[in-house]
């Protein structure tokens, strides 16, 4: 292999593992806070960047409807309590997020033309469509089973994940979509040239990688999030409410997925079924930090992106399997130096 096709697989290497980062770091807290494998992170992914492509072609997104629905829904489940214990400022605060939010997004998205506006402006709006369904599919799919063994969680997120794929290619269609590049510069590195998109996608990762880290160590919420992960049962008894942690937990993962799949749009065809294989790329690296260390989930997914990257070259037709099949080693190394534990009641 010459040199400068080894720095070119690099550097591809370096854009998924970078994507596979982030969404290796939403497994992780997700697991970590609500004992959930959350298997439907890869149509968040899917859902951003079709998302942001509708609006792009100056097209209301169907998931905005998606987003109502599941408002209403939430309005329902939390509002009827409320309103039979006399609280109706609980009602109001519920209502507002779940039903007047989206439906006054509507309305901006009815009058705006969507087509002609910036793209930041354009990925903003598609973040605001997406991510708030991270929260609201806490709320009405795992919030009620919250207590149950983790195989139980497991079999309800396979059933979110085949329920939101179905609803993918109802919204989007079977064909896929891309979108333009946030940057058309090249870097020129001697024999090696750096598209503008693959900075930017590297660079946002690493942005929001230390912005978590901030977040987790600087914040209140952060630090509830980190107690919880720690000792379920301790933060609940210091005041920190499940509901709450498990809400926040969704929707930094929800956004995490919807900004990863903005980002890899301009680079690949996204279909509506694309965000489960990359988000699967994203578990291997999640299995090789434990589903518990960030930092190892990290470095794992720069070892899966590199993999990938080698394979694809070496032998394109095998690589999934390749990538796939350093699971089994890490696992039998677990758990051959790991002692059983009863699982938690």
């Amino acid at each position: 292999m010459e040199f400068p096709i080894a720095l070119m697989l690099v550097q591809d290497g370096i854009t998924n593992g970078a994507i596979y980062a982030l969404l290796a770091l939403a497994l992780v807290l997700v697991f970590a806070v609500t004992r959930v494998i959350f298997i439907p992170q890869g149509e968040f992914v899917a859902y951003g960047a079709l998302t942001l492509a509708m609006l792009q072609a100056g097209v209301v997104p169907t998931t905005l409807w998606l987003l109502v629905g599941l408002g209403v829904a939430v309005t329902v489940v939390d509002g009827v309590p409320a309103l039979r214990a006399g609280r109706p400022g609980r009602l109001l605060g519920v209502a507002g997020w779940n039903l007047a939010y989206p439906l006054g997004l509507a309305a901006l998205l009815s009058v705006v033309p969507l087509q002609s506006l910036p793209q930041l402006a354009q990925v903003a709006l598609a973040l605001a469509i997406v991510v708030p369904m991270g929260p609201q599919m806490y709320r009405l799919v795992y919030q009620p089973i919250a207590s149950a063994p983790i195989l139980i969680l497991l079999i309800v997120s396979v059933a979110a994940h085949l329920t939101m794929v179905g609803m993918g290619l109802l919204f989007f269609g079977a064909e896929g979509q891309r979108t333009p590049a946030f940057s058309e510069a090249v870097l020129d590195l001697g024999p090696l040239m750096v598209p503008g998109q693959t900075l930017v996608i590297v660079a946002v990762s690493l942005t929001l990688i230390v912005a978590l880290f901030q977040f987790f160590e600087r914040t209140l919420y952060g630090k509830a999030l980190r107690a919880t992960a720690m000792n379920r049962v301790g933060a609940r008894l210091m005041g920190i409410s499940p509901s709450l942690a498990g809400k926040l937990t969704f929707f930094l993962a929800a956004f995490i997925g919807a900004l990863s799949g903005v980002l890899i749009a301009p680079i690949t065809t996204v279909y509506y079924d694309t965000g489960f294989l990359i988000a699967l790329k994203g578990f291997v690296a999640a299995i090789i930090g434990g589903l518990g260390s960030y930092p190892l989930a990290a470095l794992g997914a720069l070892l899966v992106g590199q993999l990938e990257s080698f394979s694809s070259f070496w032998a394109s037709a095998y690589k999934e399997v390749i990538v796939f099949t350093l699971i089994i080693p890490v696992l039998l190394w677990r758990s051959l130096n790991s002692r059983h534990v009863e699982e938690e009641e």
